[in-house]
């Protein structure tokens, strides 16, 4: 029985590396050995740099309707310091092919707290937003972590927003994104009224994957190529991390799993109440006998962000506040066990502001 796709995601970086035939060969391949649902969805990473309207079209013409556009910030001095290569042109033309050629749905990228990075750039950066007017974006915070990205050795934490400077920049960013119609989606996320993401927002179906929100909640996702991270929902493997011994293990006819993790019972309810946070900002339980000790000390977390009025807690039910929207990421922290018995070994990957 073949396998039904119902949603693929072209990702990694920059798939647009390849030229539009290796892409068409490679989407045609996966396709050849399955089918695909009524109702799918596919979609790629578009670097601006990269991107050409025969790479746009390629994609479309074996079912491809939505891109995400790596922006970042649209300021050249920024990009430069952090290694970006493309212009503000670029990314206005590719959204612009785009739109020619038929594509439904166009994502951004944007990172606050970059290097010299400054309200006056978020004041830019939505400017912009507002004259290209994407169907969704993500706003992430800027991650500084040198020991695993070499490059960011470029600049030094000095040039970077912190505390209150940092999370003004988001604040701002968000005010403005509001006012111009975007809608908060979970962690991260905004989007317009008319995009997918809110639809499913409201409807209840909303649902967050290693790739970030999605429309389609799934318990099976399976991730091909260099370091891809598939999910069961009771177990996650992660492919080779180095290009050369993937290829060999491919070879020699070898599924390329570098690392794993099967979750115990208690890692899948925390799972669930984690993902009931994130997609719709409230979670229940029932409490027994065999209830474990981590509950309660998770809800014990929570009581600093309850007196902030950041979280609502009533009997079984767990509802985050119009105020804590923002501070989600905080909130599901107080569920994670494993983090709190670590309290934390060595180096994060990231701050979580």
């Amino acid at each position: 029985e073949k396998p039904i796709i119902k949603e693929l995601h072209l990702g990694g970086g920059t798939p647009t590396f390849f030229s539009p035939l290796q892409l068409q060969r490679l989407v045609n391949g996966i396709l050849a050995k399955a089918e695909v649902a009524d109702e799918y969805e596919f979609s790629f990473e578009a670097h601006p740099n990269s991107t050409t309207k025969a790479h746009l079209q390629a994609l479309f013409e074996v079912g491809f309707m939505r891109i995400s556009v790596g922006v970042q910030d649209f300021d050249a001095q920024i990009m430069r310091i952090i290694n970006r290569s493309q212009s503000e042109a670029e990314v206005r033309q590719v959204t612009q092919w785009a739109r020619d050629i038929g594509y439904t749905s166009i994502n951004f990228d944007l990172i606050f707290g970059l290097p010299l990075q400054t309200p006056a750039h978020i004041e830019r950066n939505m400017a912009l937003l507002q004259e290209l007017r994407p169907d969704r974006l993500a706003f992430y915070s800027y991650a500084h972590v040198p020991w695993i990205k070499p490059s960011q050795r470029a600049y030094s934490e000095a040039d970077l927003p912190k505390g209150k400077a940092k999370r003004h920049l988001y604040e701002l960013g968000r005010t403005l994104l509001e006012a111009m119609g975007y809608c908060e989606i979970g962690l991260d996320h905004f989007a317009l009224r008319s995009d997918g993401l809110y639809k499913a927002l409201q409807s209840g179906a909303l649902h967050r994957n290693f790739m970030g929100y999605t429309p389609h909640y799934t318990r099976l996702s399976i991730g091909l190529g260099v370091s891809a991270i598939s999910d069961s929902w009771d177990g996650y493997v992660q492919n080779e991390k180095k290009i050369k011994v993937y290829k060999k293990r491919v070879a020699a006819g070898e599924i390329p799993f570098f690392r794993g993790h099967l979750l115990s019972a208690e890692d899948e309810q925390i799972r669930q109440h984690i993902l009931n946070l994130m997609c719709r900002y409230e979670t229940t339980w029932a409490m027994t006998k065999g209830t474990d000790e981590s509950w309660y000390a998770s809800l014990h977390r929570l009581e600093e962000l309850m007196r902030d009025e950041l979280v609502e807690y009533a009997p079984f039910q767990l509802k985050v506040t119009e105020r804590g929207r923002p501070f989600v990421r905080n909130i599901c922290l107080a569920f994670d066990a494993r983090y709190w018995r670590r309290q934390p070994e060595g180096q994060l990957f990231s701050a979580v502001v």
